[in-house]
């Protein structure tokens, strides 16, 4: 089972770890926080979400660092992680996972300002919800310090700037379905406001496809989505601007189009290996079982 919780801003949180403030941050974002299933000595795996312990004699394991999870572009927490597998995958190995909604995604608020979708402000909220969450700067060879991340699709691209931005922090990081462009850059804003406004058809095949799959979800906010291209466009993505230096493992299904560029990214990072997925696209890479089985063995590591 997991808790469910909308952190409150500017840091504030139940306990006795210290308070972190992120200067910049409101975060207005839906916070699922899962624990790892208990596993111990001689005995079983327990369901998923339950706080390790210890039982029947014997030991607890280690804690380990925390994931935070980084959805992508008109999906939500649910979609990507929970539906598709990760959270049971990941609790079951014994970490702790933070899964957020982005702005606009999922169960979190849609802010009418634009200032609140950009990827710097994206940032600066995810920043301050892995401090409420208990995170903490890496200490040597402590496994409980730090953060490791997973992002997919526009989660990649956020988590390959909060890695860049957050050496001190950043353990380790997977990266699906990645890019060394963003195609929400170059998505047609205005051809999509007149398409919704009066079924105007889209030229650009690209921005009709991300139009579409913003509709598919009943749920999703699409003016809300637009607003986060918009804010997007302001600060577009230049993978060589802020280059992450820790271990990363990029992953991408082979029918891909939008990974083409992901040994471009490989070679940016001097750090990161590459994971071809047979047979699979952008839409289900994020479902396959040796997707997750990558992921959890290198952030091991």
């Amino acid at each position: 089972m997991s808790r469910s919780e909308q952190m409150e801003p500017h840091g504030r949180h139940s306990g006795t770890t210290p308070s972190h403030t992120v200067e910049g941050s409101d975060p207005r974002l839906h916070v699922e926080v899962y624990e790892p299933a208990a596993r111990t000595a001689g005995a079983g795996e327990a369901g998923e979400g339950e706080a390790s312990g210890d039982s029947g004699g014997g030991r607890r394991d280690v804690t380990l660092r925390p994931i935070l999870l980084i959805h992508g572009f008109a999906s939500s927490s649910k979609l990507n992680w929970v539906d598709a597998g990760w959270i049971s995958s990941l609790t079951a190995a014994g970490r702790r996972v933070i899964a957020v909604d982005l702005p606009g995604h999922g169960l979190s608020a849609a802010p009418e300002d634009l200032d609140s979708y950009t990827p710097s402000r994206i940032r600066a909220d995810l920043l301050q919800i892995v401090f409420d969450a208990g995170a903490r700067p890496l200490r040597g060879d402590d496994p409980s310090s730090g953060l490791d991340l997973i992002g997919y699709s526009l989660g990649s691209r956020l988590a390959w700037e909060f890695g860049a931005t957050q050496p001190e922090l950043v353990h380790r990081m997977v990266l699906g379905g990645p890019g060394a462009a963003d195609p929400l850059a170059a998505f047609d804003l205005a051809a999509a406001q007149r398409y919704l406004a009066d079924g105007t058809p889209i030229a650009d095949a690209s921005t009709a496809a991300l139009l579409k799959m913003a509709q598919l979800l009943p749920s999703n906010n699409i003016f809300a989505l637009l607003t986060l291209v918009e804010a997007i466009k302001t600060e577009p993505f230049d993978p060589t601007e802020a280059v992450p230096r820790m271990p990363i493992l990029l992953v991408a299904g082979e029918k891909d189009e939008r990974a083409a560029t992901m040994t471009d990214l490989a070679a940016v990072s001097g750090k990161a290996s590459e994971l071809v997925l047979p047979a699979r696209n952008h839409t289900n890479a994020i479902t396959s079982r040796a997707f997750k089985n990558a992921a959890i063995a290198f952030l091991a590591g």
